[in-house]
């Protein structure tokens, strides 16, 4: 058997083992099935509530379960984050098998997610396959490309988006949730760093905090972002309200109704690059008082 060590806090200073080294003795023993939130509990640091996710579907012709707990509210951007994740399932798939839909499925959850932009030395995300399944006739799963996983796959890529989202709906000082998307870009890559630019502006997230529909600060974002854009081609939206078209305001723009949409928890930010077919979505979320005073304060 083999224990897997996963921490976050301070970087640069050791972890103190001595706090839960006499509580691993019967860890094992005792454990129960039914105890996944009080885990998803015990690993919060400035989390303010504990995030789980579980699926159940069909492999082949049984029931199988996929449950996964993550803790992290800060320093969370892709590749990877403060953050730990772990998820479990009674499937009987192999470990490369495991490592191949794990990869895959980070893509367009964990790794298009951020907080605040910044990462860390200490990120985890761990999958498990116990096998118990086996025994109500799960066949066992050896390779990457067998048919009988497309509805594993797909369950398992909900489960990691929701916990992916509920990191960011937590974000340390977060009052809203904000869904990024591009589209018309050169390329998808090209379209993921100008959503990322977006998501990533303090300026941009400060104005959905400030409900204020300042469309001039994701052009500066579209711009900053390295990537090919041309301005006279540029839209953007804010939920379905067309702020810019073809680089200019809309004569149609409302200021009424966009300003009542910025009033809600949940806001879509949309940018079409009009010059290819590149598209990617993210997820962040608004910038406030909130989260300085976290940060200022984290040592003390």
């Amino acid at each position: 058997s083999e224990v897997f060590l996963a921490s976050t806090g301070v970087i640069g200073e050791p972890l103190d083992t001595t706090k839960f080294s006499h509580l691993l003795a019967g860890l094992v023993k005792d454990g129960k099935p039914d105890l996944w939130t009080e885990a998803a509990k015990a690993i919060m640091t400035t989390d303010t509530y504990p995030k789980v996710a579980t699926a159940t579907v069909k492999l082949g012709d049984a029931d199988v379960t996929i449950n996964g707990i993550a803790k992290g509210a800060g320093m969370i951007a892709p590749d990877m984050a403060t953050m730990l994740s772990f998820i479990a399932t009674d499937a009987p798939i192999s470990a490369s098998v495991l490592q191949d839909l794990l990869s895959r499925g980070t893509a367009k959850t964990f790794n298009a997610v951020t907080v605040d932009s910044d990462t860390s030395t200490s990120d985890t995300l761990l999958i498990f396959a116990t096998g118990k399944a086996a025994a109500r006739g799960a066949p066992a799963i050896s390779e990457a490309k067998d048919a009988r996983l497309g509805a594993f796959r797909r369950a398992l890529g909900k489960v990691l988006k929701s916990l992916a989202l509920q990191v960011v709906r937590d974000g340390e000082g977060a009052r809203k949730q904000v869904e990024v998307t591009v589209t018309g870009a050169k390329s998808a890559r090209s379209a993921k760093r100008i959503a990322l630019s977006i998501a990533n502006s303090p300026l941009v997230k400060t104005a959905v905090a400030g409900e204020d529909a300042n469309w001039g600060r994701v052009v500066m974002a579209v711009g900053k972002a390295g990537e090919p854009a041309d301005r006279d081609r540029l839209s953007i939206w804010f939920g379905d309200n067309r702020l810019a078209h073809e680089g200019e305001r809309d004569p149609a723009y409302s200021e009424e109704a966009t300003s009542a949409y910025m009033k809600r928890d949940d806001i879509r930010i949309r940018a079409d690059i009009g010059i290819g077919r590149g598209k990617a979505t993210v997820w962040t979320c608004d910038l406030t008082k909130e989260y300085v005073a976290i940060n200022g304060d984290y040592r003390s």
